[in-house]
């Protein structure tokens, strides 16, 4: 299965399930006790935190996969085919490593440059750095964003 489509499916079965609490939610409101009043807004509360998560991972996701194209188009696209890898596929620690450091000088040489932060974001990626690869990425998509305009 595509991680596109498992992704739909996921959030499909997310969206079911904060239905399913909203209505949870909707039936403590409707008791009209103060605390099945007070339980019924917390309980709401989760399915609003829910749905604004989904909105703001889906559209990360898209800008991501937007870049993803942009760089494929150019053929910049990061490469990690030829590094070695452990038994269990993932890149080995060292090679990690060097692929880092270099990904790292090259937005040290150009810190405006969107496609070397995306590069770089991908090496902490590589790196199990998920926190860092992350905000990386953001810069990435800021630094896209404004070359745009």
């Amino acid at each position: 299965m595509k991680a596109r489509n498992f992704a739909l499916l996921m959030t499909a079965a997310l969206v079911v399930y904060l239905v399913l609490l909203a209505s949870r939610a909707v039936a403590l409101l409707e008791t009209g006790t103060p605390t099945g009043i007070a339980l019924g807004v917390g309980v709401f509360l989760l399915p609003l935190l829910g749905v604004w998560i989904v909105v703001v991972t889906w559209r990360s996701g898209m800008q991501i996969q937007r870049l993803s194209r942009q760089l494929d188009a150019e053929g910049g696209l990061p490469d990690v085919s030829d590094l070695p890898r452990r038994p269990s596929g993932r890149v080995d620690r060292d090679a990690a490593d060097a692929w880092f450091d270099q990904r790292r000088a090259e937005v040290e040489a150009d810190q405006e440059n969107w496609r070397a932060w995306y590069r770089l974001a991908y090496a902490y990626d590589i790196a199990g750095d998920r926190r860092r690869a992350r905000a990386t990425m953001r810069k990435a998509i800021e630094l896209e964003a404004a070359e745009r305009k």
